[in-house]
């Protein structure tokens, strides 16, 4: 009977085992998804051509919008795995910063997909279209009226100022991943309008910053768990 009941608690025991250290890859992964999507959306913002029709059916425009929809995927499951290591911590600060910069990303990975296989066949079938929705970017009015588009594209960049910021006081707050980092994300965050005040050449180098503290967020949060992964078991294991 007692040796039943060892052999029951011993699987228990393993169970949780393998359990933890499933959540506990599952939280490394996304840190260098995070790490991935940091790197990218630094690669973008350097590499980003301004928003005009010659520059649609460009091979640079398809390959810079192709990363950044793929970006946005990554850095979706990269924020989640940054939220979950310190949920307790992040608090309803972090909550709240997590959602509105989840729902940023989302929202954005439907305007890169339309830019990258929608946009250059307009360009070239319907130019006056194009243009209409390029518009949409450069806030300027075309002569088609996109309406909803026009606005949903205007809640993106609250989502993403007020979402960042809002994230980075959390972790930074928070103390388990770099503060420096933190406050960088924040403050690449708050960044964001300046842009307009720049040529168009240059606005997306503004979101470098953002990139660069996502990576530096991702490398601590997936480097944390590979230490954490490579220590010794110290618990006592049962006698055979």
């Amino acid at each position: 009977m007692n040796s039943n009941r060892k052999t029951a608690v011993i699987k228990g025991n393993n169970q949780e085992s393998k359990m933890k250290i499933t959540t506990s890859s599952l939280i490394r992964w996304a840190g260098l998804a995070a790490m991935v999507a940091g790197i990218f959306y630094v690669v973008v913002g350097m590499f980003h051509q301004p928003n005009n029709l010659s520059s649609v059916t460009t091979t640079q425009w398809a390959i810079v919008h192709a990363l950044a929809t793929v970006m946005c995927f990554f850095f979706l499951l990269g924020i989640t795995g940054l939220y979950a290591r310190q949920v307790e911590e992040a608090g309803w600060l972090g909550l709240a910063g997590f959602l509105l910069y989840s729902f940023n990303w989302v929202l954005t990975a439907l305007f890169t997909f339309a830019e990258v296989f929608i946009l250059p066949l307009l360009a070239t079938e319907a130019p006056t279209l194009a243009e209409g929705f390029l518009g949409i970017f450069t806030n300027s009015a075309g002569e088609t009226n996109f309406g909803a588009l026009a606005n949903l594209w205007t809640l993106t960049g609250t989502l993403y100022i007020l979402g960042g910021l809002l994230f980075g006081i959390a972790t930074f707050r928070a103390g388990i991943l770099p503060r420096w980092a933190a406050g960088l994300l924040a403050f690449g965050s708050v960044l964001a309008p300046v842009a307009a005040l720049l040529p168009p050449e240059h606005e997306p180098k503004v979101a470098v910053p953002v990139g660069v503290a996502l990576a530096w967020l991702g490398y601590a949060l997936w480097s944390e768990r590979r230490e954490k992964a490579s220590e010794p078991d110290t618990s006592i294991r049962p006698r055979s």
